[in-house]
């Protein structure tokens, strides 16, 4: 069995989530595969191996291998299951190497017993994201498309699949690859008149730079103002429900989730600790979070609650911010707290069916609270208004632009860094410009601008950032 971690092994690994199924798949990948599975495949067909067509399946019989047989003489191969196989030659494959999958029943016991005589055959274990990390380092994947490959299986929406497939096709990277390539354009330009100073030859001219320079921060620009859209696509959208003790935010957990997940009393300060939990809204998946009431407590476990509140009101891209509409005054004070200047905010009058229809339209009337903000009269007991604080959550979260019609949509962290680096790089650039600046200090900058776009796609990365970024990934992908 081996151990050393290198691209000259090969490796193996169950590729299909663990837990029973009808087919689970073990996927092996390396210079070696045709010579090791020939160990423990045998085509029912009988042909070898070695003449296999590529990307077709064979029924196979996956047997013990023969130097593990207990009996040569005497016994024939151990059977340990009956499987589809199937060969796909390098380069036209998955990692670009010689690749054959296996494809035998669910049974965590069968997969395990293949992932065993494949280590014993001679494959090496793959680590986490090896396989697409071998794609990407064969040059069948850039990194984008190799980031994709993660954010299809992380896929909690249609439109996160959507920008995660346009990603996986090559949209970011070409996009990225224009932008990079028409910097590099002006940048070989400008070194080259720097060369050719004392000749008073100017090869592209300060216009023409901060024409090209401005028109790229704007793409920047336009591709960081998409982000935290994308953020939602990608992970969904986090809903932060605050409040006064006592005021309902646990019912109203309840309600959107349809279940009794938070304990609901008349006593005060029941919920201690955040309460998450994720829950499909239309076309976005929500995490919705049941908070601490928030209030003036001796109380020390009371107080570390209340302060996780105040991190994850932090952190919400919407807060609804709930008020006992039977207790107006002290309940709606929590407006004081200054805790809610940020993001999105719609309130939620709850216990409405406490109140006449007369007192409910006084309430509006004279209720003062911030500008612009929406205000819900709901009932988490009767269930009054609940469907339109539904729709004006998705209406919250899900603006027009969220629909992912543009080619490209940053949804992915390192992109946004690298982005935010780019446009500082591009903004240094046209400074240095317009500050009449030695064309050497605008070349450092939008050297800068090239290579920060390049990390995006692998032109320009190291090594730590590829271990962190195929750790993220499950054994077998």
């Amino acid at each position: 069995m081996k151990h050393a971690d290198g691209p000259e092994d090969t490796i193996c690994a169950i590729s299909t989530p663990a837990g029973e199924g009808g087919i689970g798949i073990v996927r092996i990948s390396g210079p070696d595969t045709l010579s090791i599975t020939s160990k423990f495949i045998q085509i029912r067909s009988g042909i070898s191996l070695s003449t296999l067509e590529s990307h077709r399946l064979y029924l196979a019989d996956i047997v013990l291998p023969v130097d593990r047989q207990p009996n040569l003489s005497l016994d024939p191969p151990t059977p340990i299951d009956e499987a589809l196989v199937v060969y796909m030659k390098a380069p036209h494959s998955y990692t670009a190497e010689d690749v054959i999958e296996i494809h035998a029943h669910g049974s965590q016991a069968v997969l395990a017993k293949i992932s065993e005589i494949s280590l014993r055959a001679g494959c090496r274990l793959a680590s986490p994201g090896e396989f697409t990390k071998r794609a990407f380092l064969n040059g069948r994947l850039d990194l984008s498309q190799a980031e994709s490959v993660l954010d299809t299986i992380k896929a909690t929406s249609e439109q996160s699949l959507v920008v995660a497939q346009r990603h996986l096709r090559g949209d970011l990277r070409r996009e990225v690859d224009r932008l990079r390539s028409r910097l590099l354009t002006l940048l070989a330009h400008l070194e080259a008149g720097i060369d050719f100073v004392e000749e008073d030859i100017e090869f592209v001219g300060r216009e023409e730079l901060k024409v090209v320079l401005s028109e790229t921060a704007d793409v920047v620009g336009a591709a960081l103002n998409s982000a935290k859209t994308g953020r939602v696509l990608r992970e969904g959208a986090r809903v932060v429900i605050a409040g006064r003790p006592n005021v309902g935010k646990s019912s109203l957990l309840n309600r959107l989730l349809g279940d009794s997940r938070a304990i609901v009393t008349n006593t005060p300060g029941t919920t201690r600790d955040l309460i998450e939990e994720t829950v499909r809204f239309d076309r976005c998946t929500l995490s919705l979070v049941d908070t601490a009431g928030l209030r003036e407590t001796s109380d020390e476990v009371e107080r570390e609650g209340i302060r996780r509140t105040e991190e994850a009101i932090g952190d919400a891209d919407l807060l609804i911010v709930m008020i006992d509409a039977s207790d107006v005054i002290r309940t709606a004070s929590v407006f004081e707290t200054n805790l809610f200047g940020k993001g999105n905010v719609l309130i939620a009058l709850n216990k409405v069916d406490l109140l006449t229809p007369t007192q409910l339209e006084d309430l509006h009337l004279n209720l003062s609270l911030p500008d612009g903000v929406p205000v819900l009269s709901i009932s988490t007991v009767t269930g009054e208004g609940l469907k339109t604080l539904q729709e004006t959550i998705r209406h919250e979260i899900m603006p027009k632009n969220l629909e992912p019609s543009q080619s490209v949509m940053i949804t992915n962290v390192r992109h946004q860094e690298i982005l935010l680096r780019c446009r500082d790089y591009l903004a240094a650039a046209l400074d240095s410009i317009e500050s009449g600046m030695h064309p050497e200090c605008v070349a450092v900058d939008l050297r800068g601008a090239a290579d920060t776009l390049g990390e995006i796609t692998g032109a320009i990365t190291s090594d730590d950032v590829l271990n962190r970024i195929f750790s993220e990934f499950c054994i077998g992908k």
